[in-house]
C-alpha cells in the first residue's frame, strides 16, 4: 500500500523554465545556445544544485566554460526569479492527495539562489508535509545519500512511497531503496500510473 508521495520539484510541480528566461533577453541564437551550454548544460550547473560554492565561485565556472560571452551569462543570470513556473494543479493535486491521507513530500535538486529568488512559484512548499531541496543538503540526486537521507529523517517505509520524477537516472537511484517510480511526463499520465498503484489521485 502506497503511503507517501514523493515529487520532484522541476518538471514536475513547477516548470523549469531556463529557455524562456534566457530569451526573454533577446539573445542571438548563437549567443542562447553558447550560454545554456556553459551554464544549465555543464557540470558546473550540479554544482549550483549541490551547494558547496559560492555564488560567486558558480559564476565564474560558468564564465571559464565560455569567457567571451561572460557579459550575457552575468545578466542571464543576475536575477533568476522567472527561471522556475509553478504549475497550475500544483496546489490542488497535493491538497487532493492530502485530503486522502497521503503524505506529500518534495525530493529536489534546487539551487540557493533559485530557493531564495523563486518563492511564488514555490509557494506549494507550505502545503506539504517536508521535503529536501539538495542546496540545503550538499548533496543532489542521483547521489544515494540524498535518498537515505529522505528515508531517515521522514521514518520512511520505501515499499510504501512512490517517486515522481521526469529524471530516469534519478528513478533508478530510487528504485535500489524499493520505492517505487513513476517517470512523469504530465499530470495526467502520473494520476493514471498512480491509479495503477492503487492511490486515489
Amino acid at each position: 500500500m502506497i503511503t507517501t508521495i514523493i515529487f520532484d520539484i522541476g518538471n514536475v510541480l513547477a516548470d523549469f523554465a531556463w529557455e524562456a528566461h534566457y530569451r526573454k533577453f533577446g539573445f542571438s541564437e548563437e549567443i542562447f545556445e553558447r550560454l545554456a551550454k556553459a551554464t544549465v548544460k555543464s557540470s558546473m550547473w550540479n554544482e549550483n544544485d549541490r551547494g558547496v560554492l559560492s555564488d560567486e565561485e558558480l559564476m565564474q565556472g560558468y564564465i571559464d566554460n565560455d569567457p567571451q560571452i561572460e557579459a550575457e551569462i552575468r545578466t542571464a543570470l543576475s536575477d533568476v526569479s522567472t527561471i522556475v513556473i509553478r504549475n497550475d494543479y500544483a496546489i490542488p493535486w497535493i491538497q487532493q492527495l492530502k485530503g486522502k491521507e497521503y503524505r506529500c513530500l518534495y525530493l529536489s535538486n534546487f539551487s540557493r539562489k533559485a530557493h531564495a529568488e523563486c518563492v511564488e512559484a514555490l509557494d506549494f512548499i507550505p502545503y506539504m508535509d517536508g521535503g529536501i531541496l539538495s542546496y540545503q543538503e550538499k548533496i543532489i540526486k542521483p547521489m544515494p545519500e540524498i535518498y537515505q537521507l529522505l528515508i531517515d529523517r521522514y521514518d520512511l517505509t520505501p515499499e510504501e512511497c512512490v517517486f515522481l520524477d521526469d529524471t530516469q537516472k534519478n528513478l533508478d537511484a530510487a528504485e535500489k531503496f524499493g520505492i517505487r517510480t513513476i517517470h512523469f511526463q504530465n499530470q495526467a499520465q502520473a494520476v493514471e500510473e498512480l491509479r495503477k498503484l492503487g492511490v486515489e489521485a
